[in-house]
């Protein structure tokens, strides 16, 4: 098999460096170009002419559905990987020109199958592949728990929430060091303060309690965790959801 060639493009430089390395470990791929910048990127594939680009949806300068449009007269194999889950979105991506769909969070070696499978041809790639991902996809089940239970979607609370359980479902002891290792992690992959995300965290807990969730709380976890108006605070909550993710098999 000749050396293949990967340009990839994701939304911040720890996302670029996750996929980055998984590559790296990879006999016969070659990193030759990575960037958060959607215009930047199409220049690095111009230049280079990658065999794969592995891209994220929310870019600097152009989304990357744009990336995606225009990469049409390109060789490359786009491979789309990203954390929005919804329907729509996937849809709009494959029809983009993305040959799979892959849900964020996932292990690395997903996606070095993936590229191993389009680069030898073992599978021919189906929307069917990306949407049986996306079912799965821990992002999902987190995010409906969060609506069942009043958090909406539009306040950053929710996204730096979900952030934390899933970072307290791969590494549970993160939730024994929630200030000095928990938020300023959720901090750095969204640019922002360990303090704001811990604030953003609590208002978003604050909005469920105030929509009187309490009951679809409890149900949700399988015990009666609260009463009346007792409200956890921000680690037990992560904490509770990432245990229901674990027992699930998340």
């Amino acid at each position: 098999m000749e050396e293949q060639k990967v340009v990839v493009l994701q939304e911040n430089q720890s996302a670029v460096d996750f996929v980055v390395n998984a590559i790296s470990e990879m006999s016969g791929f070659t990193v030759v170009g990575s960037s958060c910048d959607g215009e930047e990127g199409l220049n690095l594939i111009e230049k280079f002419e990658p065999d794969f680009l592995i891209t994220g949806i929310v870019l600097k300068s152009i989304d990357g559905f744009t990336v995606l449009e225009r990469l049409q007269k390109s060789k490359a194999k786009a491979v789309v990987v990203s954390s929005f889950t919804s329907e729509p979105i996937i849809s709009r991506a494959l029809s983009s020109g993305a040959v799979y769909y892959i849900a964020k969070p996932f292990k690395s070696e997903v996606l070095k199958s993936r590229l191993l499978e389009l680069c030898l041809g073992e599978k021919e790639p189906t929307e069917k592949v990306s949407f049986e991902m996306r079912k799965n996809s821990l992002d999902e089940k987190i995010s409906k728990i969060f609506i069942s239970v009043g958090i909406p979607p539009h306040i950053k609370g929710y996204y730096y929430l979900r952030e934390g359980v899933k970072m307290a479902v791969e590494h549970p002891e993160i939730i024994n060091n929630i200030t000095k290792k928990l938020y300023p992690k959720i901090g750095e992959k969204f640019e922002t303060s360990a303090s704001k995300v811990e604030r953003a965290i609590r208002h978003a807990i604050e909005v469920a309690w105030n929509r009187g969730r309490i009951e679809t709380i409890n149900n949700l976890l399988g015990i009666r965790a609260y009463v009346g108006g007792e409200k956890p605070t921000n680690g037990e909550f992560i904490a509770l959801i990432a245990d229901k993710m674990l027992l699930e098999g998340a």
